[in-house]
């Protein structure tokens, strides 16, 4: 059964960075693409950035150039690099996983809350 662990969410101030880390057991890592969602309340979970089994990367217009997402297919892990954050980004992220086409994630972690003060 496949599992997600995400970690290092926390707080930090508006301009400040931070590492999110998800961790994958019981898939084949290599074959899966992998993705970063972030959701607020009452809103829909929004798209933040995927990175594919060849490593090309997609970005959300409002995350690009300030967010980097990459993997480590050693560590079964994918990484989330945030900078120059915004309250903006204020959100509990999650991190995806699928072995499909298209945009269906079928797992899903528990997700690392993320608050950014102004």
């Amino acid at each position: 059964q496949v599992q997600l662990v995400e970690s290092g969410g926390g707080l930090v101030q508006t301009g400040g960075s931070l590492r999110l880390s998800c961790t994958a057991s019981g898939s084949i890592f290599g074959l899966a693409v992998m993705a970063w969602y972030r959701q607020v309340p009452d809103k829909q979970r929004e798209f933040v950035a995927r990175i594919t089994t060849s490593d090309s990367t997609t970005y959300s217009d409002s995350v690009k150039g300030r967010f980097t997402i990459s993997r480590d297919n050693a560590k079964n892990t994918v990484f989330l690099q945030m900078n120059s954050l915004s309250p903006e980004d204020t959100a509990v992220y999650y991190c995806g996983l699928r072995y499909s086409a298209g945009e269906s994630y079928p797992y899903w972690g528990q997700g690392t809350q993320v608050t950014v003060s102004s």
